[in-house]
């Protein structure tokens, strides 16, 4: 897999501010390449861009996107789409063939998804046939798409990094880099 992008629909600026950032910080740090956002947001923008200052990477989001425009450039591009819905078929039965796929868009809702997002993926996957979030969808999709080794991923040109260990907390600060 080269390239994970996440369109998020459905986001309502008043009602799903924090649940929005939760699906890009998820995305983000099990390994996507960046999410697109229907609404605009720049907060959220904003949000991010502060994270990847702060701990590394090159994650971006970009907010007020045409959802159709989006799922019809990516497919014309040769990447695939999997839509990730309670309504779908199990994970287990397809995710072998999605790991295979090159670039991948996933979709996760907010509110009430149109019927055609359904037609245009590739694939309509459930992570359970329960109403869960999509927070929690997003991080077990990749996991498994990624068999567990999204945490390889190396964030770079972060101001602090997290020091591994058994018990209590340290951050270490990357002394090349300018204090924000």
């Amino acid at each position: 897999m080269k390239k994970i992008v996440v369109l998020r629909l459905g986001h309502r600026i008043n009602r799903d501010q924090r649940m929005t950032t939760h699906v890009a910080l998820t995305a983000r740090a099990l390994g996507a390449e960046g999410m697109l956002l229907v609404s605009s947001d720049k907060s959220i923008e904003q949000k991010i861009s502060d994270v990847n200052k702060r701990w590394g990477g090159s994650f971006y989001v970009r907010s007020d996107v045409k959802w159709k425009c989006e799922i019809k450039k990516w497919k014309e591009s040769g990447g695939k789409v999997c839509h990730l819905t309670m309504y779908g078929i199990g994970l287990e039965s397809e995710i072998n063939a999605i790991r295979d796929i090159k670039d991948l868009m996933i979709i996760v809702g907010a509110e009430k998804v149109p019927a055609e997002i359904f037609a245009m993926a590739d694939w309509n996957i459930a992570i359970t046939h329960q109403p869960h979030s999509e927070v929690a969808a997003l991080a077990i999709f990749m996991d498994r798409l990624q068999k567990g080794e999204e945490h390889l991923k190396d964030f770079k040109n972060g101001k602090l990094q997290i020091v591994a260990m058994r018990r209590g907390k340290k951050v270490k600060e990357n002394k090349n880099l300018k204090h924000l």
